[in-house]
């Protein structure tokens, strides 16, 4: 069975010749290893092959183990990509330092309270909810845009790019393809989409990250 640093190896390979069949500058496209689920014995292997960016979902479960990892290893980046509780603000920001998921106005005003009394600013994305889906999380892909200008405006956000999770038994193209034309109209550089089985799609239509666990870390129990 490969370990997780050969697993890396692949999905770093596949990036690579993703960008380079996409006619991209190599390096363009950041790799976030998702290691939500798993603990901090299966993510050190990981961090021990020189990866340093990785992603969870959910805020809880990494204060169990991100704090000791990111005190052995300090110039890791770690990004929030599970739905944000607003009563979760002042412990994400304290611990992640980009969050993926903002998409709605009580959020946007709880990170920006946060920040200040913190003093500490993150990278944020705006999730779009691309497919319109009831149960999934995500700001209407109408009103994207807007929700993009009045984080700046009203609450000085760094809001850097946009986020979507397409629905996972449609073609991810044509999901892609609306963020990054929402992401053109919104004057953000930085597209977050793409995931183990669609990454190199993602890549295709001008992803700059790629959220990737299961090709990394195997299956979740």
């Amino acid at each position: 069975m490969l370990e997780q640093k050969d697993r890396l190896k692949n999905v770093l390979d596949g990036i690579k010749e993703a960008e380079s069949q996409a006619d991209r500058a190599p390096g363009s496209v950041q790799l976030i290893a998702v290691s939500k689920t798993f603990d901090a014995d299966h993510i050190r292997p990981v961090l021990q092959s020189g990866h340093r960016i990785f992603g969870e979902n959910r805020v809880q479960e990494s204060q169990g183990k991100w704090p000791q990892l990111k005190e052995e290893y300090p110039d890791t980046e770690l990004h929030l990509i599970g739905p944000l509780q607003s009563n979760k603000t002042s412990e994400a920001v304290a611990l992640f330092d980009v969050i993926h998921t903002v998409d709605r106005e009580k959020i946007a005003k709880a990170l920006a309270k946060e920040m200040s009394k913190q003093d500490r600013v993150l990278k944020l994305y705006v999730q779009v909810n691309t497919g319109r889906e009831e149960q999934k999380a995500g700001i209407d892909p109408h009103q994207a845009v807007e929700f993009v200008e009045r984080c700046r405006s009203e609450h000085g956000l760094k809001i850097v790019g946009l986020m979507c999770i397409p629905p996972f038994d449609e073609n991810p193209g044509p999901h892609f393809a609306l963020l990054r034309k929402l992401a053109e109209e919104a004057g953000v550089a930085e597209l977050s989409m793409g995931m183990s089985a669609d990454y190199q799609t993602a890549i295709e239509f001008g992803s700059t990250s790629v959220r990737v666990g299961s090709a990394i870390f195997g299956a979740r129990g």
